[in-house]
């Protein structure tokens, strides 16, 4: 299987969030601290499904800027996922959205899309990558984990009012 990444330009923009963003949770992650480095094992979960909105933002932002990026990807000229990077306050490249198709999913569309998102923060002397996502989004997890990212940190309040309660995950990729 070929994935192509394409980075967003006029003639593709229109691509751009057209995804289908559910899927079912099975298991969460559990945190522990050992030696001081944060882990996780998984616990299974009643069945639920969810959904991961889509943020409102203005594409034609991202052409043409230094500052953020967005790149699709494309398997046999399907538009299969893509990711979307911005310059966080802390001056890391932070992974503001990755989304890939339900049917592309576990394909290697996802790494190929991390692997463009680290060529482009290297390219623009970024220290790393940094990205947020939740304690039941555990497919995210193993694919942030087995893109070397480290679990750097948690916080169990800011996602408090969504149902079921979710822990917010902060992923990095140090240079």
């Amino acid at each position: 299987m070929n994935v192509k990444i394409e980075q967003l330009n006029s003639q593709n923009k229109n691509l751009v969030d057209k995804f289908d963003r559910k899927f079912t949770v099975k298991e969460k992650l559990t945190l522990s601290m050992e030696n001081g480095n944060l882990t996780y094992s998984i616990i299974p979960v009643s069945p639920y499904e969810k959904e991961i909105p889509v943020d409102d933002v203005n594409v034609d932002s991202f052409l043409d800027n230094e500052e953020k990026i967005i790149f699709l990807a494309f398997v046999d000229n399907q538009l299969a996922g893509q990711i979307k990077m911005i310059t966080w306050w802390n001056q890391f490249a932070y992974i503001d959205d990755l989304i890939v198709n339900p049917q592309f999913r576990g394909l290697g569309v996802g790494k190929s899309l991390i692997a463009e998102a680290v060529r482009w923060s290297k390219e623009k002397r970024f220290p790393g990558i940094m990205l947020e996502t939740q304690d039941d989004n555990v497919a995210a997890c193993k694919l942030y984990q087995s893109c070397g990212f480290i679990l750097g940190g948690f916080d169990k309040f800011t996602l408090k009012n969504f149902k079921p309660n979710e822990i917010a995950l902060f992923w990095y990729l140090l240079f």
